[in-house]
């Protein structure tokens, strides 16, 4: 098959990754496709925290002196970066966590155990990954709401009409939504969505950590009430992600942590609360990692996210393509214009731990396992799967070094 030309700037982009250029072993190239998991980082962001260290290091918002105001200024210039590049109304409204996984147990125990009361519901999919339904599991346990899921198709799809069917309870509160499934790749109708849970008076909870990094993101346009990310899935450090909330949401939370800088007054009688975003940011916070987060924006707003969503959805056509052509295969999923850059696939004669470490002699890194969506596999009667998936750095060719290796590793074990 006849590979697609690739944007010229992409292919200058992948200079930018010293990484990329590392062998394995010798004479084995590293082809990286774990990019769900964590992708590679760009020389302009591992620069950009370099410098703050060595340039700017001092603690933010609590000193008058010169290094202090010029920290806070980095670290608060990084919370309109992002509020610019995901179309949010205010800084105000972004929150810097650890993880999109701190996110959604800020939200969960912060929002959750203010609002839900017994016989609530909070919808979730079948598709989501364990971050987006373990916490509300622990605040259903405590408030005594419950968690329903809600099926997916045989296509990898969230069932539309059980969707419509489990908001005419009346009872639903929120729906946590993956708008990228971290298996399946299927991008999902999150605006619609989320206008029919408005309707029924439920607050919508988009889990965004596999959309932001691969195409456009516009909360308001989502209609998300909340929102999560990581920076390290956007070519950013780890130690940083953020919340998106809505204003007046997160006015009307209590804290999530206390202790320093998300007070406004505190004595042994009564302590008052700062205002958002602080309050959600107790003690010292992840400054580099802001400063790296920031030059990660920078770096992707340079290449441009249509570029980089067009070149993944020709990259996963190309990739699926090919692996249909070996025997035994199973992809899950929706066809490639309906799924971002990553395909997870299972081999009849191969378990998937095997298949990754022959992927991986050739220098071919994926993941294999459940990929912390335990009901997801279990929904398709599967215990693992391979999941390759890709990047605006990746290329056609490592695409067919990933089919040439798995059809191999299958020839290898039917011997």
């Amino acid at each position: 098959m006849s590979a697609p030309a690739t944007d010229e700037r992409l292919i200058a982009a992948r200079a930018d990754f010293p990484i990329l250029a590392t062998d394995v072993r010798p004479g084995v190239p590293l082809v990286y496709l774990d990019n769900a998991a964590t992708t590679q980082k760009p020389a302009s962001v591992m620069a950009a925290m370099d410098d703050y260290y060595e340039h700017l290091n001092s603690n933010v918002h609590r000193g008058v002196h010169t290094f202090s105001e010029k920290a806070t200024a980095a670290y608060e210039g990084a919370r309109r970066k992002v509020r610019d590049f995901i179309h949010a109304a205010s800084s105000h409204e972004i929150v810097f966590v650890r993880n999109a996984t701190e996110a959604i147990n800020l939200v969960a125990h912060a929002w959750g155990r203010a609002n839900l009361k017994p016989g609530d519901e909070i919808l979730v999919s079948e598709m989501e990954h364990h971050a987006n339904i373990v916490p509300w599991q622990l605040v259903a346990a405590y408030t005594g709401a419950v968690v329903k899921p809600v099926a997916i198709t045989e296509q990898g799809r969230i069932d539309q009409d059980a969707y419509a069917r489990a908001l005419e309870s009346g009872r639903v509160k929120l729906a946590a939504i993956a708008h990228v499934s971290n298996v399946l790749g299927t991008i999902n109708p999150v605006a619609d969505m989320a206008r029919k849970a408005h309707d029924a008076g439920a607050l919508v909870m988009v889990d965004a950590a596999q959309s932001i990094p691969h195409m456009p993101l516009d909360v308001q346009a989502l209609g998300a009430d909340f929102a999560a990310f990581s920076a390290h899935k956007m070519v950013g450090p780890t130690g940083i992600g953020v919340l998106y909330g809505k204003r007046a949401l997160l006015d009307a939370m209590p804290p999530f942590l206390g202790g320093g800088s998300m007070i406004d007054t505190v004595s042994f009688e009564k302590t008052t609360f700062a205002a958002v975003p602080a309050r959600f940011e107790a003690g010292t916070p992840a400054i580099a990692e802001a400063v790296g987060l920031a030059a990660a924006i920078d770096y992707l707003r340079g290449v441009g996210m249509e570029t980089i969503h067009v070149h993944e959805r020709a990259l996963i056509g190309y990739a699926m393509e090919g692996l249909s052509t070996i025997p035994g295969l199973r992809m899950i999923g929706p066809p490639p214009g309906e799924r971002a850059g990553l395909v997870a696939f299972a081999l009849d004669s191969v378990h998937p731990h095997d298949l990754a470490q022959g992927l991986d002699a050739a220098g071919i890194a994926v993941r294999a396992g459940h990929h912390c969506a335990m009901p997801l596999h279990t929904r398709y009667g599967l215990g693992a799967t391979v999941r390759a998936s890709f990047y605006l750095y990746n290329t056609f060719e490592e695409a067919d070094r990933l089919v040439e290796t798995v059809e191999k590793t299958r020839a290898f074990f039917a011997r």
